[in-house]
């Protein structure tokens, strides 16, 4: 029996996009054309003689194509794939998963001509296109026929994995069906309890990454976290499905991944064994160390890459929360922006990895890391999480990037570090207050500021006006500041620390008009900014606001305007009733050194006129 092209059959493919099983799927049997490389996979393009489609190959099969199995010009059999859009770009790709090679390469591309109508034997060989004869005289079966019998041959647990149909991270939507996810556990959260309107509960999530790199952060609730918190072990492989996928939260998400999943006590979570295991590819999205400023002390972890300068001896830490002594180790790294940044190692990797690198310090190695926190201290500084992942001189473009920048220019270049000269009282944004600095009217003629991710302006204006009848500060927790409500009977309840209180604070929260000489703007400001404007605490301004007449109060908020100050803000767009505005918040308040400030406007009268 001959072999062609499967007539229609991305017809066939774009009728069905996602079939159920390996056993739903006829015989497609398409020719590869432009086959590609692109990363750790390969892209091409299918034809069946008639039409065409653009494809990926998964980076499990790139060894087919390495060592010839499958060529350009050649045929190919898909047993396995996914039809999904591919984001920026409007047209599907073929995404396939599971394939085998049918023939060499053709001596061109097939087109197929539809028979003559008048002709009823059996057609010619032209009007069939080009044909192939098999190597040898056997009946060619279909993919399910080959499938099924291999079955019969095989253990179950064997069985269920060849019948498994295994989608990329990639392909992954909120309206997709049925899918199955064969991925390794590469952070593992602790179980928190929490307790709600709704009651008590538990809650852990999980970072999963696929063969491809892809990564996706999985959520438990409940039953689910109590089922699966001891099935997931950090680095082992599992066939994942029955979850869902949701959009997924800005402020909190940890990997790059449009989508987060959740799985509940019915999701099926099955370990991969006697396979053979993947390594999955580590991704990263690094950040220049001059740009780390607007990451201090928020939630977003970022990646980092430099050249080593210099790895401190290893340090023991007692840690404050269990009194449990723990090894620390601090190097410090540069990149192409001439800055350095501290980086401090914890626990294994301040052993294991700091070693290696303290052993190779002379050699100026290159270092990749993942998933750093980025703090306050000394300015900015970096600490890994348990999550960190760390590479020596990985064999990436930006490693090559720096061993030639910093053998070329670098090893004699002057370094700075990056917290240096930022002023102590900033605790946020973490840069100089004559950083990117702006007026008032730059920020609010552009209302589209921040809608990715919140930036980081400096200014300097006044206080110009805050309305005396508006809520100007919440009840709060002595011991974690968050919000009490009345308990029954008497004191306040903390929900944060899950116990009532006698007493409570005041801390600010208002909104006051800021201006300057291009105009005004309403900032949002919180209690330890609040407290430098309005020169008194919440409880004492309240004290205030209590008297009989009230004038002291209006008297501290009279003193408190037109008073100049350098501010670091945030600006990100938020919806409030159905209507897009922005949200200027103040990070941090400086009063103004009026030598530095005109020292300041020197410099800039001075880049005028150059």
């Amino acid at each position: 029996m001959s072999k062609s092209v499967s007539p229609d059959a991305i017809s066939v493919i774009l009728s069905n996009p996602t079939p159920d099983s390996s056993s739903d799927i006829p015989e497609l049997v398409l020719q590869v054309l432009d086959i590609k490389a692109a990363g750790n996979r390969y892209t091409f393009s299918v034809s069946d003689g008639k039409m065409k489609l653009k494809a990926i190959l998964q980076s499990s099969l790139s060894s087919e194509v390495i060592n010839g199995n499958i060529q350009n010009l050649g045929l190919i059999r898909v047993v396995d794939y996914t039809l999904n859009d591919i984001p920026n770009k409007n047209e599907k790709y073929l995404i396939v998963t599971k394939c085998e090679s049918v023939s060499p390469p053709l001596e061109a591309e097939v087109k197929v001509s539809p028979p003559p109508s008048e002709v009823k034997a059996e057609p010619k060989m032209e009007g069939a296109g080009i044909v192939l004869k098999p190597k040898q005289e056997v009946v060619t079966k279909s993919a399910a026929q080959i499938v099924n019998e291999q079955n019969k041959n095989m253990a179950p647990s064997a069985r269920m994995a060849m019948t498994r149909r295994v989608h990329p991270l990639a392909s992954l939507n909120p309206y997709q069906g049925n899918w199955t996810i064969k991925v390794r556990v590469t952070a593992k959260g602790n179980m928190r309890t929490y307790k709600n309107a709704k009651g008590e509960g538990c809650v852990f999530n999980v970072e999963l990454t696929d063969e491809d790199g892809t990564q996706i952060q999985a959520t438990m609730f409940g039953e689910a976290a109590r089922k699966f918190f001891d099935v997931f072990q950090m680095g082992k492989v599992y066939y994942i499905s029955k979850g869902t996928l949701k959009v997924a939260n800005k402020q909190y998400k940890t990997v790059q991944n449009d989508y987060e999943m959740t799985l509940n006590e019915y999701s099926q979570v099955e370990e991969a064994v006697n396979e053979v295991a993947f390594i999955p590819e580590t991704k990263f999205s690094f950040v220049p160390i001059d740009q780390l400023g607007p990451y201090v002390n928020q939630k977003e972890l970022v990646d980092v890459i430099g050249v080593v300068q210099s790895v401190s001896p290893t340090m023991s830490i007692r840690r404050k929360i269990d009194n449990e002594t723990i090894p620390k180790r601090d190097i410090v790294i540069a990149d192409d922006t001439k800055k350095t940044v501290v980086i401090s190692l914890w626990s294994a990797l301040a052993t294991d990895l700091g070693q290696k690198l303290l052993d190779m310090a002379d050699e100026s190695p290159v270092v990749a890391i993942k998933s750093l926190r980025v703090s306050d201290f000394q300015g900015v500084s970096l600490s890994t999480v348990s999550k960190s992942i760390i590479e020596i001189n990985p064999d990436i473009p930006d490693s090559q990037k720096l061993k030639s920048w910093y053998s070329s220019e670098g090893k004699e270049t002057s370094m700075e570090a990056v917290g240096s000269g930022l002023s102590p009282s900033m605790k946020t944004g973490g840069r100089s207050m004559y950083s990117d600095r702006v007026t008032l009217d730059h920020i609010t003629s552009n209302p589209s500021l921040g809608e990715e991710k919140p930036v980081f302006y400096s200014t300097r204006a006044c206080m110009s006006l805050i309305k005396p009848d508006q809520t100007m500060w919440y009840r709060a927790c002595k011991t974690c500041n968050k919000k009490v409500t009345e308990a029954i009977g008497s004191g306040f309840w903390c929900e944060g620390c899950q116990k009532n209180e006698t007493d409570c604070s005041l801390r600010y929260i208002l909104a006051a008009k800021f201006s300057d000489v291009s105009g005004g703007a309403w900032f949002s400001v919180f209690n330890d900014e609040a407290e430098k404007l309005i020169g008194c605490s919440a409880d004492e301004l309240d004290k205030m606001k209590s008297q009989d007449d009230g004038s002291d109060f209006q008297l501290q908020l009279k003193k408190a305007t037109w008073v100049p100050y350098l501010f670091r803000v945030s600006v990100q767009p938020r919806e409030y009733n159905n209507e897009k505005r922005q949200r200027i918040t103040v990070r941090a308040v400086a009063p103004v050194d009026f030598a530095a400030e005109s020292k300041f406007l020197l410099e800039e009268i001075s880049s005028m006129k150059a």
